[in-house]
């Protein structure tokens, strides 16, 4: 993940998840009538023969036209939920209103990547039943591949999370080294030497999912020494590799599903961008963009791995830069908040103050103050968020004592946001983590 102070002018451009549904049956009742006949007199002996004809008759149940509106928790109507009703099934609108009709009464449920499931009993009545979801807060801790190769370590950080407010963890399974960290079935990956395996990901999954956290991971995209190396055609500058070549996306898009269908929750792609710094001259200089080609190449990426993962019910995130919460332009990587918040169901901008330049907010050593930091950050970010699209900050717990990371979390949560706590080495202290409340 890359972790830089202030980004340069940079280049580049062009570039994505769905829910499931139950069904409600009835039999209908059936009524049974007898039917008495009687023969005629043919002899002075008098014979009397009764004979019983059952008939069935079928009382279909009643139904109604029925509006569902789908609210979060401001009361405004929540686009993109699936609603089901019976068999039918649809996904609301900008304004969150979908309607049905002739439907018989039973649960309504209805689902929201990203967002926690609803389900109510519908009784039968015409009119708009109004359903409020809540969104999914993920409170996570990310695991290093260390963390994750040693049973012990591992362990120790499940009794970590089950004794604070964690339930989540993020995993890497392709990080900055360009490693692919399990046994993947990837042929590109095996091709340019990437398969690493480190961990097995269905075990450690399995392990986090019996303890109820919601298992994350972390696919970093575009950089990458070693595609750039075998593959110089798809380089831009450096070791990173051209979001607008469309062949390009193909391999971080495999690993992504091919994670999803591991069992993870939910994929995150992590320099998901055009480059920084010194790096984006060079890539400037070789394939000039405009800031509007640079986004379209994000999103289109982005748009892609969506209509991928969704299908699989996977949820689809993207770690960025913070600094774009508080730029009024893409800082030249593609990142726009409106723009990305708009395809994935959780934007994660990595509000480190060790990053942000001295005088920030006015403070000569930002790194010396995480609390404002993050919340200007946020307080700048949040309004820029597409509605229904969780805020879900990367917080600095590096270099930080238990208070100052507590600080930063505090700001996240008076916000009503979700955190994920980013470690190298994957250490964390339990002081530094909120503790279940009795």
């Amino acid at each position: 993940m890359t972790r830089g102070p202030s980004i340069t002018a940079l280049a580049i451009g062009v570039v994505f998840l769905l829910a499931g549904c139950d069904t409600a049956s009835s039999e209908p009742p059936t009524t049974a009538a007898a039917v008495t006949s009687i023969p005629p007199v043919t002899s002075t002996t008098t014979t009397s023969t009764t004979t019983t004809t059952t008939t069935t008759t079928t009382t279909l149940p009643p139904t109604f036209d029925v509006a569902v509106l789908v609210v979060g928790p401001d009361g405004m109507g929540l686009p993109d939920a699936i609603v089901a009703v019976g068999d039918e099934q649809a996904t609301t609108p900008p304004d969150g209103l979908v309607n049905f009709t002739e439907m018989t009464p039973g649960p309504i449920e209805v689902t929201r990547f990203g967002w926690l499931p609803t389900t109510v009993n519908w009784e039968g009545s015409e009119g708009t039943v109004e359903i409020a979801m809540e969104p999914r807060l993920v409170r996570g801790l990310r695991v290093s591949s260390d963390v994750a190769a040693d049973p012990e370590q591992f362990a120790d950080l499940l009794d970590l999370a089950a004794s604070s407010t964690v339930n989540a963890l993020v995993f890497d399974t392709k990080d900055e080294s360009s490693d692919v960290l399990y046994e993947s079935e990837s042929e590109f990956a095996a091709d340019v030497g990437a398969v690493n395996p480190m961990y097995d990901p269905t075990e450690l999954i399995a392990m986090a999912k019996d303890q109820g956290l919601y298992a994350m991971t972390r696919i970093v995209t575009f950089e990458d020494s070693r595609w750039a190396k075998v593959l110089p055609e798809h380089k831009l500058a450096g070791n990173w590799i051209d979001p607008t070549i469309v062949e390009a996306w193909e391999y971080p898009l495999q690993l992504a599903v091919e994670a999803c269908q591991l069992g993870f929750d939910e994929i995150q792609f992590d320099y998901v961008r055009f480059p920084a710094g010194r790096t984006a001259t060079f890539a400037q200089a070789r394939k000039p963009l405009t800031e509007e080609e640079r986004v379209a190449a994000i999103t289109a990426f982005l748009t892609e791995a969506r209509s991928r993962l969704h299908p699989l019910g996977c949820a689809l995130s993207a770690a960025i830069f913070a600094i774009v919460l508080s730029s009024p332009d893409d800082q030249g990587i593609g990142q726009r908040p409106e723009d990305v918040s708009a395809i994935v169901d959780a934007v994660s901008p990595m509000i480190y103050p060790s990053h942000y330049s001295d005088g920030w907010l006015g403070f000569p050593s930002p790194n010396d103050h995480p609390g404002p930091v993050v919340a200007d950050a946020l307080d700048d970010g949040i309004p820029r968020t597409a509605t229904g699209t969780q805020m879900r900050p990367w917080l600095q717990a590096f270099y930080y004592n238990s208070s100052q990371i507590l600080a930063e979390i505090s700001e996240a949560e008076d916000r009503g946001v979700g955190w994920i706590l980013w470690n190298a080495r994957g250490n964390y202290a339990q002081s530094a983590l909120p503790p279940l409340e009795e």
